[in-house]
């Protein structure tokens, strides 16, 4: 339910230093934030009516506010695309809140790459192989599942009173800092290089706002797919969010400073609900 991540500084030895090629995890890694930061930039793909940019998907339809995607997205091999992209979908297990019993379903390589060239990324600036793109979107969606995986022990330890919390929309806007993040920024800590801002639906009593700030952590592991520590809480925006984050500080002090375990709320779990 946080994260923490150091800033670390680099020997300054010139001509000296061997500079040793980077592994695939690191140029995956690099490749990600490269793409983060292209997603808060301006669109270099003219809208909706005008004529689109060279490389840029041509498609422009309306716009679904919910996950700020096109309602109907484009599938189509993008100009000058190198080699050909999947458009299969897959599942996800984040429950949709406007839709009972369905889950989110995560962007196929095609149009993750469309949605690359449409905020003004191009092929040349990594060389992603074919290979590359099915790993970046291993990396989206095992970030994703980690995100809620976090939303999930937030809602279960102080909101046990909701079984089945929903995912009603979500955002991302990396140039967006958060005040934790400028705060962390004084102390030393890097500055996160993505930020999502999820709306979780808790049982219909209320929506709640949880800010995902994502932290470079190092090279992309292979088993996971994970380079980033998630610092995933609830947006001070609202008076029970403020009280959820205080009890947990209160935990962390507890455990972190005094060494007492807090004696926490314990949910429901499935083999439970079962019987």
């Amino acid at each position: 339910m946080g994260a923490s991540q150091s800033t670390v500084a680099q020997p300054n030895c010139g001509e000296a230093c061997e500079v040793k090629p980077k592994s695939e995890g690191e140029r995956l890694a690099a490749a990600r934030r490269h793409i983060a930061q292209l997603s808060a930039a301006p669109s270099e793909c003219l809208s909706a009516g005008g004529a689109a940019a060279k490389g840029c998907p041509v498609d422009h339809q309306g716009i679904n506010p919910l996950n700020n995607e096109l309602e109907h997205p484009n599938q189509k091999p993008a100009p000058d695309q190198p080699f050909p992209l999947p458009t299969k979908r897959e599942k996800s297990t984040i429950p949709k809140a406007e839709a009972p019993g369905e889950t989110w379903t995560y962007p196929s390589p095609q149009m993750f790459w469309n949605a690359m060239l449409k905020k003004g990324w191009r092929w040349e600036d990594e060389r992603l192989s074919e290979k590359d793109m099915d790993n970046i979107i291993k990396i989206h969606n095992a970030n994703n599942e980690e995100a809620w995986r976090e939303v999930l022990k937030w809602e279960n330890l102080l909101h046990p009173e909701c079984e089945a919390p929903k995912l009603r929309s979500f955002k991302g806007d990396a140039k967006n800092i958060s005040p934790r993040a400028r705060f962390r920024s004084l102390l030393g800590y890097d500055l996160p290089f993505d930020r999502h801002d999820w709306i979780v639906d808790r049982c219909g009593g209320r929506d709640v706002q949880y800010v995902i700030d994502y932290y470079d952590g190092g090279a992309v592991d292979p088993r996971s797919k994970l380079f980033t520590h998630l610092d995933v809480r609830p947006a001070i925006n609202h008076p029970g969010n403020m009280w959820d984050r205080m009890v947990v500080a209160y935990w962390r002090f507890k455990f972190e400073y005094l060494g007492m375990v807090p004696n926490l709320p314990h949910p429901p779990v499935e083999t439970e609900n079962q019987h």
